[in-house]
């Protein structure tokens, strides 16, 4: 059990983490607040009453297109391979 433990501890150790900055843009908005939106990701916005409010959910919103993307990236390659297995099936 000890073993198991001290491995486990070991990879988690040797992962790697990236760090991504990707621009937001801050724009006020008509009546009052902060509109938020990142060029990299269209369609990927969101609103705060106050700047440090909108600081916040940029962060948020941010990761969840993210996660959200990797998510559908991740099914889009298990579709392919399948449909790649299903194909040799028939051949």
């Amino acid at each position: 059990m000890i073993n198991q433990k001290t491995n486990l501890t070991k990879k988690r150790s040797s992962i790697k983490k990236t760090i991504l900055q990707y621009s937001a843009i801050f724009e006020p908005a008509q009546e009052e607040g902060y509109n938020v939106l990142f060029p990299q990701f269209p369609g990927c916005v969101t609103f705060g009453r106050t700047f440090e409010e909108s600081k916040i959910k940029a962060k948020e919103v941010l990761e969840l297109w993210i996660e959200e993307l990797v998510f559908s990236i991740g099914t889009l390659f298990a579709i392919i391979k399948q449909s790649k297995l299903s194909k040799k099936q028939f051949e």
